[in-house]
């Protein structure tokens, strides 16, 4: 089981639909206008069949309280941030500190996605890792910690998220 957590507005629903587009397709063509999405409520579970299947379970940003309750049997977790949002970061950064010190997820894999670059406001993924001192969440964090910039509105990076999805998946078993 994949989670896929992160505040409200970061683009977690449409990142999954993406993903679900781009596996069907085995990474080829063009994904056409993103589809609509509103805010999740609650959870969502999505399969992403590629080569094998993942299931992603993504929970809404509102729920951050009672994400602990999803944590076990958790072998990869997506944590989405707004590369677009700089006030948003420091909430996003604490919700990222919690994930990384809970017990539950100390053997889980971890994707940092740096999503809505293509918006021209966006930080680079440099500002950010400095601005969430990501360096030393990396030195302190019993977890495999990988980091990407992405679009989930026009796909930039997605094909990278899929290929982690498939070697952690592979990789666990």
């Amino acid at each position: 089981m994949c989670l896929l957590l992160g505040a409200t507005g970061v683009g977690k629903t449409l990142l999954v639909k993406r993903l679900q587009q781009l596996s069907s397709r085995d990474g080829k063509g063009d994904l056409g206008d993103p589809p609509p999405t509103r805010p999740t409520v609650g959870t969502n579970l999505t399969d992403i069949v590629a080569q094998s299947k993942i299931t992603i379970r993504e929970l809404g940003g509102c729920m951050g309280p009672i994400w602990p309750s999803y944590y076990g049997n958790c072998r990869s977790l997506l944590f989405m941030m707004d590369a677009s949002n700089p006030t948003q970061l420091s909430a996003s950064c604490v919700l990222l500190l919690g994930l990384l010190s809970a017990e539950e997820l100390a053997e889980a894999s971890v994707l940092i996605l740096f999503n809505k670059i293509d918006l021209p406001c966006y930080m680079t993924t440099e500002e950010m890792k400095s601005l969430i001192r990501l360096p030393d969440l990396v030195a302190c964090a019993k977890q495999n910690i990988t980091t990407a910039e992405i679009s989930a509105r026009n796909g930039t990076g997605l094909l990278e998220v899929l290929r982690w999805l498939q070697d952690t998946h592979r990789a666990n078993g």
